[in-house]
């Protein structure tokens, strides 16, 4: 499955669509802020993207109904959306703790 180009293709849609949904759901202040959401979630959905997407179809119980490249393009997106949320509420309570 790895080294297939058509997963490989998936996984990295997947990654940059969920990365793109990311930046519209809560926007950048910046441009620099913008970049490092952006690279943040694509290498979170290409690293991740696979074992979310079986995490995902087990769960739902729908892992005989769907292709590969889907449960890859489908893993990508959710680990490269969910990779900025849960680093956005990393630094918030990172913030409201450090401070003294």
């Amino acid at each position: 499955m790895a080294d297939d180009p058509g997963f490989w293709a998936a996984r990295g849609i997947g990654a940059v669509a969920g990365a793109a949904v990311s930046l519209i759901y809560l926007l950048p202040k910046s441009r620099h802020e913008a970049a490092s959401r952006f690279l943040t979630g694509t290498v979170c959905g290409l690293v991740f993207g696979g074992p979310t997407g079986i995490w995902a179809v087990e769960r739902l119980g729908i892992a005989g109904s769907v292709s590969s490249a889907e449960v890859l393009l489908t893993g990508s997106a959710a680990a490269s959306l969910m990779a900025w949320w849960a680093l956005g509420a990393a630094l918030r309570i990172s913030r409201r703790y450090g401070q003294k």
